[in-house]
């Protein structure tokens, strides 16, 4: 049953370059008013670039909230006005260097609803192609991408090299 959560105030209290923090006071129905911390993100592609059956091809790189390198699938924020597809091919150029010829939606989710309202969307990507052009990755990337089988890459995540949450749900999707 959905009930209505009215928000009575709302302050923002952090303006980054990827997302912003609002702090909400909220009635709930049983009549009491809580302040909640919401993280407003904008909505994300996850890609599961697959060159051919059986292969898939992760990035690893280094990322500084947990000071560790890590394996994950290419992944990135949509632009303003930008479609998920779009978002999808523009990030497998810029995090792997080619384009797919298909994207599949496989499947959405929200990786941490109690806080914040980023969605996720999982895209198989196939019919890789190389490039007329390269594409620049972010400032704060440094990605090396690899083409793993699906049985490696799952075997990953089984013995804790994948670590990533995005990653292991993704490759339970194909």
């Amino acid at each position: 049953m959905d009930e209505e959560f009215p928000r009575l105030d709302s302050q923002l209290v952090f303006d980054g370059r990827i997302f912003k923090v609002r702090v909400d006071r909220v009635r709930f129905p049983h009549g009491r008013d809580v302040r909640l911390e919401v993280v407003r993100h904008p909505p994300s592609v996850v890609l599961i670039p697959m060159p051919s059956a059986g292969e898939v091809v992760l990035v690893r790189q280094f990322r500084y909230p947990v000071n560790r390198w890590m394996w994950e699938l290419p992944a990135g924020s949509l632009d303003p006005g930008e479609t998920p597809e779009a978002a999808a091919r523009r990030e497998c150029h810029e995090e792997i260097g080619l384009l797919p010829a298909r994207t599949e939606l496989v499947g959405r989710f929200y990786p941490t609803p109690g806080y914040c309202d980023e969605e996720m969307m999982i895209f198989r990507i196939d019919g890789l192609e190389q490039p007329r052009s390269t594409a620049e990755q972010d400032e704060d990337e440094i990605l090396e991408p690899k083409t793993f089988t699906l049985a490696a890459a799952r075997a990953m995540v089984q013995d804790g090299t994948i670590t990533d949450m995005k990653t292991a749900l993704a490759l339970t999707l194909v």
